[in-house]
């Protein structure tokens, strides 16, 4: 991690509230993230607004989220969970996958092993990720 994307004067430790940290990215409309990369894993969190989607995609990397904050709707394959914070889910790499929100936001926190080479730099969108039923 560079001293661009981690204010703090350890260059090993970070803050979840720290807006200055991580690599900044814009995924959708009302969802954006902060990237922290490492050799094997990579930590994203996601702060995602009131009544906003994320594209269902999928990627080759495993995922894990954790509800940090708020509610949200878990998409994985064809199954539609109810999620409150706390809750959690691992995603296995090729499955399609997404989030929405209702009246109530959310912050989740993304780990994804091994690091998607997309999200190394700042930007916008889901990368490569294969969007289902879509062309991004």
């Amino acid at each position: 991690m560079t001293s661009e994307t981690n204010s703090n004067p350890m260059p090993w430790t970070f803050n979840l509230h720290d807006l200055s940290q991580g690599i900044q990215r814009e995924l959708a409309e009302g969802i954006s993230t902060r990237i922290f990369v490492g050799d094997q894993a990579m930590l994203s969190v996601v702060r995602i607004q009131p009544h906003s989607t994320g594209s269902v995609h999928s990627h080759p990397q495993e995922q894990w989220g954790v509800l940090l904050e708020g509610e949200c709707v878990r998409i994985q394959g064809d199954e539609e969970v109810e999620m409150k914070s706390g809750d959690f889910w691992r995603t296995p790499g090729g499955v399609p996958h997404g989030i929405r929100t209702g009246a109530v936001g959310a912050t989740v926190l993304d780990v994804f092993a091994p690091p998607r080479d997309e999200y190394r730099k700042g930007g916008s969108g889901f990368g490569s990720a294969a969007v289902a039923g879509g062309d991004e």
